[in-house]
């Protein structure tokens, strides 16, 4: 196993470069021929000295070989990457299914011997002698999966446009923000470090750049109203719902900076009490069984007020259809707006909607 450099070119742009590859010989018959086990790309930087010990270490790992030394961290730090990697990739063993006994001299050849019980095979492990490499999460790796695929988020991603790394590292943002919610930093660390969701994608997040997690996070800002109307229609086929909308909240989130590049930034009252910072207001419709329908942005100095006929004059709610707002919205304007498109007009429904409003603070 060694570690080999050749330069190529990129056929679009015709630009050269040089790519790393992992590579074995093999003997077939009278022939060696030397097979790539893994391509490392253009962006491996481990100096060329390190190259021999960096295979010897991934060779030692993949088969179960203490080292004498302990090597350093760049090096074990990509052996334990490359060796599982190269341990994923590797083909199943090929299992032989023995063929059926042959008959005794004169038996009917009609009749079928009878099947034979498989022999159970057990086998003793000292559960103190077992060592962990590369832990990793699954379980709500699998859920996060089996969702989006329920969902068809992956033919809606693939319609606007999203190519198959863009789609993982849309995957990466969702269900890291179910199981270690945090920043595009920290998901990147959690997909890296903790969750075999790269597995399950085939998609080795240790080579991804974390600008792709913001690039694709403003793809999504980008297509947000086509999404939600595609995933909201799903839903309603899913589950056989019926077109309500019941809740309609905003709130606010503060940038650390000046965000000069971003328009909507604009300083407000903070519901996080940081009224140092610009902020931008975030306007969220839910239906009665708690599905998002329509999200939208406003400038952090929106009045919460204004907000309401925007984001509910394109939904196509039905006639009566409650809609539970705090104080800052019920205002006397959007009750008379109620009344103007059809919703409950009778002489108690002021009083009604104005007290499903939020109890003062102390």
């Amino acid at each position: 196993m060694f570690i080999r450099r050749a330069r190529t070119r990129n056929r679009s742009t015709g630009e050269a470069y040089f790519t790393h590859r992992i590579v074995a010989s093999q003997r077939t018959g009278r022939h060696v021929r030397q097979v790539t086990l893994l391509n490392l790309g253009r962006h491996f930087d481990l100096p060329q000295p390190d190259w021999p010990r960096l295979c010897a270490r991934i060779k030692a790992l993949m088969t179960a070989q203490p080292g004498l030394l302990a090597e350093a961290k760049p090096i074990e730090t990509l052996a334990q990457r490359y060796a599982a990697r190269l341990m994923t990739d590797r083909p199943a063993a090929t299992t032989i299914t023995p063929g059926p006994e042959p008959l005794p001299q004169g038996a009917n050849t009609a009749v079928p011997p009878a099947p034979t019980e498989p022999q159970a095979d057990f086998a003793e492990v000292d559960v103190t002698s077992l060592q962990l490499t590369r832990p990793r999460s699954v379980g709500v790796e699998a859920v996060g999966l089996a969702a989006i695929g329920w969902l068809g988020l992956t033919a809606i991603l693939q319609a606007l446009g999203f190519n198959g790394l863009q789609r993982a590292a849309v995957a990466a943002s969702l269900i890291g923000r179910m199981a270690a919610p945090g920043s595009e930093r920290r998901t990147l660390d959690w997909a890296c470090r903790r969750s075999a969701l790269g597995e399950l994608l085939d998609t080795d997040f240790e080579a991804m750049p974390l600008m792709r997690l913001y690039r694709v996070s403003d793809l999504l800002l980008r297509h947000r109203e086509a999404i939600e109307v595609a995933l909201f229609s799903r839903i309603r086929d899913l589950f056989n719902l019926p077109t309500t909308v019941t809740v309609y909240d905003l709130t606010n989130t503060y940038f650390e900076g000046t965000a000069a590049d971003i328009p909507a930034a604009a300083r407000g009252r903070s519901k996080e009490k940081r009224t140092d910072c610009p902020l931008v207001t975030l306007g969220l419709v839910l239906d009665n069984s708690g599905f998002v329908r329509r999200s939208k942005m406003f400038p952090g100095n929106v009045s919460e007020g204004t907000t309401l006929q925007t984001m509910l004059k394109d939904l196509a709610a039905p006639d009566g259809a409650l809609v539970i707002m705090d104080a800052g919205i019920a205002t006397q304007a959007n009750l008379t707006w109620f009344r103007d498109q059809g919703y409950p007009t009778s002489p108690s429904a002021a009083p009604a909607l104005s007290t499903l409003t939020r109890p003062p603070q102390p």
